[in-house]
């Protein structure tokens, strides 16, 4: 078994033991390592271009808002700007601060018939750290050191 079978099952199994209607789930360290080794694979951000600005961007990720700062509004051409901006074969991963609006994401995307869609747990950012109240030291794509630069 290769190294992307591995990785597509463990998030595969992630997705079936939660009952998510999306492909599959990755932690951020096994998404960055797909990108690299899987052909046509992208990383979606779903972050609002306000949240790009102030927290950085992940080389090479396409983004398309899931909702648009300020008043978190719903961006309802989403789909159809997915559908353009992508292959319909590639493996999508779609990743957001937290893994929440990703998840709520890959959903709509699953539910629109498209396949290989998969949400990046954990997000850009995080979980919030109770103990602080920041996000950023708990996990997340960058507090496991995965590239990203300040825009």
């Amino acid at each position: 078994m290769g190294r992307i079978t591995q990785l597509l099952d463990a998030a595969h199994l992630r997705s079936q033991t939660n009952s998510w209607s999306f492909a599959g789930a990755l932690l951020p360290h096994e998404a960055h390592e797909l990108l690299r080794i899987a052909p046509g694979a992208r990383l979606v951000d779903v972050r609002s271009h306000a949240e790009l600005e102030l927290n950085g961007v992940m080389p090479g990720a396409l983004h398309i808002e899931w909702q648009s700062w300020p008043g978190w509004v719903s961006n309802r051409h989403f789909l159809t700007q997915l559908a353009q901006a992508t292959d319909p074969e590639s493996l999508l991963f779609f990743i957001c601060r937290s893994g929440e609006r990703s998840h709520s994401a890959a959903t709509a995307c699953a539910a629109a018939g498209r396949g290989g869609c998969y949400n990046v747990l954990e997000g850009v950012e995080g979980e919030l750290n109770r103990l602080t109240g920041h996000r950023g030291e708990v996990n997340g794509w960058k507090q496991r050191g995965l590239p990203w630069s300040q825009s």
